[in-house]
């Protein structure tokens, strides 16, 4: 499959900034949109740190930066700290339900006043249905909705593509009302345990960068491996 790979085109972007250190000019590399992208595709390009955004294949590639690590939780082996075996108490009274990616009023309600209220002051805001689609779905991956429930209302909505080698976590937006909640946390902690009765090795968590307080705590989820120099390295 990597041979296969080395035959497909990739772009680079001109300099633009960075989405998550300030005064900092990123570049990125992305498949061509116009090639065919398979199950195995995907799959190896994931392998390689690379991330979906709608229908795109992406990853960082910026000369002077090495900031945005992969990460990835190998979930046959996670053990919950006590935090986050707290979150999981604190929502034991919420219902989880795996549904297909789809559109719908009641998810964009949410997805509205996810960003409204937390991204007014990035390139999200203001959100529209075109976003939603444009940015969350995708004709060719197998993504799912976790959803979590108190009672009939919506609180949290973890984007995931299921791969055969995990799930790969693209997004998350939650009602914002309930910071007691770590619906965030807990988002993350029901991905894991949906892969482990899956019995698929992997949860991919996009890219831990240290010096964003927006993307350092994908390591606090451990043990994690690190995609450095072209392989993955374990932290316990």
């Amino acid at each position: 499959m990597k041979d296969e790979l080395g035959k497909k085109q990739f772009f680079i972007t001109p300099p633009h900034a960075c989405s998550y250190l300030p005064q900092r000019e990123a570049n990125t590399l992305f498949l061509d949109p116009r090639d065919m992208i398979t199950p195995d595709t995907y799959q190896t390009l994931t392998e390689q740190g690379f991330r979906r955004s709608g229908s795109h294949l992406y990853r960082p590639h910026c000369a002077d930066c090495q900031a945005c690590i992969p990460a990835r939780v190998p979930v046959a082996t996670f053990h919950a700290r006590r935090r986050q075996r707290r979150v999981l108490a604190k929502n034991a009274d919420l219902r989880v339900e795996v549904k297909p990616a789809v559109y719908s009023h009641e998810y964009y309600e949410l997805y509205g006043k996810y960003i409204t209220g937390r991204h007014r002051d990035g390139d999200m805001y203001p959100p529209s249905v075109a976003q939603f689609r444009s940015f969350l779905l995708s004709q060719w991956s197998e993504t799912l909705f976790v959803c979590l429930y108190l009672r009939e209302t919506l609180l949290a909505v973890a984007v995931t593509d299921q791969q055969e080698g995990g799930f790969s976590a693209i997004y998350t937006f939650f009602d914002s009302e309930f910071p007691e909640r770590s619906l965030g946390v807990m988002s993350i902690l029901k991905q894991i345990e949906l892969c482990q009765k899956l019995e698929l090795p992997y949860v991919y968590l996009g890219y831990w960068i240290r010096d964003s307080d927006k993307m350092r705590y994908k390591t606090e989820y451990r043990p994690v491996e690190l995609f450095i120099n072209g392989r993955w390295i374990t932290v316990n």
